[in-house]
């Protein structure tokens, strides 16, 4: 019972969902999440000492760690509760540079405090002693009649985060998986810049959607996957344009460049032409080798003060960034395995280190530098282009633990864990994605700020941002090391604060917020994610009337908040799973769940259900049997929805079977290595892409006339 008492305190659940059911949390992996959030309870009497610590702080303390006040709305329950009389100071975020603001809670509030008949608090007044801080992460101090006194970070956000202008559509893409005629191997930014320029202007979309482009750990192989990054705060370098660079012009070793010029258009062809797959680390060995000619020459005036500037505004993340690069070149990409004295960021051999290593810091520092400006061109393209948001970028779960980010954050991330997911339909055994969490006690003490620097550098050039597991804002089912994923624990978050500060950074980049919220969803999340402005993401084949009849959805029933899309990275491409070839690719794997022909007759029943509704809502014109035709008509049914974007998976605009990922793999599938292909397998080209027949006449549907209002502009 204490054990448990103590988990609640602080925010650890011992039972877990289980068919429906509550299942116990075993208490080894209790005694082990408390452990990585700094509470010994390993013995009984360490479980007396911290439970009686703890009851005596909750019993004590005038302010929870954080208070989140909405802009608009009255103050929330825990100032207003406050006794009368109570002095609050706030100390705003701007460094000093403003008076604290002070007020204090009337002795008698106004109504009793309550809010009358009931009515929701947003919509009652504020108190009369209330006057609103601006918006910011300010700390607050409050000293209570009697001399109590206490401390909060105060997140003051906007009510909702921005909305796109007006309905649209685009296209989401595996920048990494669009070659073009001028990459070196695999999609870069200029090819990104490109797709925007061109789709904005000849399509009317309103946005390209990318895989996160975050920093990969360098090794051999390289991780291919995006969403196991080595750093979430600055993008890699792999997806620069070399000859976009200013100084590639002026750079005295023409040899040089041409003949690594030449090697990437070889190696660009064996991936389109000799069914070669991706390979990220003869990429990054041409580039970086390319970097270093580049690197000789001296940036003019004014792009040394604008690389300046970016230092500056950069500081201490991207000091910390660029050592880790230079020192896993030395001694690994993980940081795990370094010299003892290294590990830690701040110890005195890291920092002689630093002096040490001052040239590889410098060339990591501009090269980080250089992917910014050239993520900063592609937005600038896609707005030039007319689209109302441009580009939408990713933010993964989580960071490789011996990266750059889990190394310069450690005292952020939980020790010994990894975020995974409980066992459900879709997976009995659980999942573990090998990702150290946030401690929620570190980021609260902090006010938030590694997880604000973060959305601030993914914000800067993005007219939209999605979320990654958006439910990890409220809770993260955390696994300990060595321990299956069935015995994990979800561990709660401050969901409000997660959710407000996110808010705040995206109203002041002007960005809209994307979540993923797919599978199970803690009942009132998507509630809460709706009201503050954060968009969900709804699939086709998952919308069906759980509730009632099990049928696929009929298209009003949709949310409007949302981005809706036939299909995503993790799922097959939509011809694929109408044909069924999904299924038997599985079977080859050997991930099928029941015998094959159970799982075909299954899925076929499924595209049945919901081919027989696209032809009873006059969707289907061309018939049931044509392939193309099904895959229009899905996108025709999406657009019946009421939903505020529209996505078109690239692959599918040119038929492409083959998933990008399929989860339960490893070396038996090529994952995150394939580039965008036709329906015969055959890569294609940006260039290709441009004047496809398949792709116009799916795009047609979306936006039929490119001189009128058409029906998603």
């Amino acid at each position: 019972m204490g054990l448990s008492r103590l988990a609640a305190l602080h925010g650890v659940a011992t039972s877990a969902p289980s068919a429906g059911t509550g299942a116990p949390v075993p208490d080894a992996t209790v005694v082990a999440v408390l452990g990585a959030l700094g509470v010994d309870a390993t013995t009984p009497g360490a479980v007396r000492e911290a439970l009686a610590a703890a009851e005596s702080a909750a019993r004590s303390r005038l302010l929870p760690r954080t208070v989140v006040v909405w802009d608009g709305e009255p103050p929330p329950g825990a100032l207003t509760a406050l006794p009368p009389g109570t002095a609050l100071e706030i100390a705003l975020e701007d460094g000093g540079q403003a008076p604290p603001l002070r007020m204090r809670v009337a002795a008698v509030p106004p109504s009793g405090g309550a809010v009358p008949g009931g009515a929701d608090r947003a919509e009652a007044p504020p108190p009369a002693w209330w006057s609103p801080p601006p918006l910011g992460v300010h700390r607050l101090a409050v000293r209570a009649p009697g001399g109590r006194s206490a401390s909060a970070v105060l997140v003051v956000a906007p009510p909702a985060a921005p909305r796109p202008p007006r309905r649209t559509h685009g296209l989401l893409v595996q920048l990494y998986s669009l070659l073009s005629a001028r990459s070196w191997g695999m999609g870069d930014l200029g090819d990104l810049a490109d797709l925007a320029a061109w789709s904005g202007r000849t399509l009317g979309t309103g946005f390209v959607q990318v895989n996160p482009l975050h920093a990969a750990v360098p090794g051999r192989p390289t991780d291919p996957s995006p969403y196991r990054p080595s750093s979430r705060r600055f993008p890699d370098p792999v997806h620069l344009r070399v000859e976009s660079v200013p100084e590639y012009g002026h750079a005295e070793d023409r040899s040089v460049l041409d003949d690594l010029r030449q090697s990437a258009a070889a190696l660009g062809d064996t991936v389109l032409n000799k069914g070669a797959l991706i390979d990220r680390d003869a990429v990054r060995d041409l580039k970086h080798q390319a970097f270093e000619v580049l690197r000789r020459v001296p940036l003019t005036p004014g792009r040394r003060a604008a690389y300046c500037d970016y230092l500056a505004a950069q500081g201490q993340a991207l000091e910390d960034h660029a050592l880790w690069c230079a020192l896993a070149e030395v001694h690994g990409p993980d940081w795990h395995r370094w010299p003892a004295g290294l590990r830690d960021p701040r110890s005195p051999e890291t920092a002689r280190a630093r002096r040490e290593l001052l040239d590889r810091i410098g060339l990591h520092s501009w090269l980080a530098w250089l992917t910014d400006t050239q993520l900063a061109d592609a937005q600038r393209a896609a707005l030039d282009a007319g689209m109302p948001l441009g580009i939408v970028h990713d933010l993964a779960v989580g960071v490789h633990p011996g990266g750059a980010d889990a190394w310069a954050q450690q005292d952020a991330l939980a020790p010994g864990m990894s975020v995974g997911a409980p066992p459900d339909a879709f997976n009995a055994r659980g999942q573990d994605w090998g990702l150290p969490p946030w401690r929620p006690d570190v980021l609260a003490a902090s006010g938030y700020a590694p997880y604000r620097g973060l959305l601030r550098g993914l914000l800067a050039h993005a007219g939209a941002l999605r979320i990654d597991h958006v439910m990890g804002l409220f809770r993260l089912w955390w696994v300990p090391e060595g321990r299956p994923p069935a015995e994990g624990a979800y561990v709660s978050y401050d969901g409000e604060a997660m959710l407000a500060v996110l808010v705040l950074e995206a109203h002041r980049a002007g960005a809209a917020v994307l979540g993923e919220d797919l599978g199970t969803v803690e009942p009132g999340v998507r509630e809460a994610l709706a009201r503050r402005g954060v968009l969900g993401t709804s699939v086709l084949w998952f919308e069906r009337d759980w509730a009632g009849t099990g049928r696929p959805s009929a298209p009003e029933k949709w949310r409007e908040d949302c981005l809706a899309t036939a299909t995503t990275h993790d799922l097959p491409p939509t011809a694929a799973r109408l044909t069924g070839e999904h299924v038997a690719l599985r079977h080859r794997l050997g991930l099928l769940t029941r015998p094959l022909a159970e799982e075909l007759t299954a899925d076929a029943a499924d595209t049945a259900e919901w081919l027989g509704l696209l032809t009873a809502l006059g969707l289907l014109p061309e018939g049931e049997s044509d392939e193309e035709g099904a895959v229009r008509a899905v996108h025709r049914y999406l657009l019946r929805t009421p939903a505020r974007m529209v996505g078109v998976w690239l692959p599918d605009a040119l038929g492409d079977r083959r998933p990008q990922n399929l989860p339960g793999t490893w070396d038996q599938y090529p994952n995150w290595r394939l580039p965008v292909s036709d329906a015969e397998g055959r890569p294609v080209t940006l260039e290709e892409l441009a004047t496809a027949p398949r792709l116009h006449r799916l795009m047609a549907v979306l936006a039929p006339d490119r001189d009128g209002p058409g029906p998603l502009r």
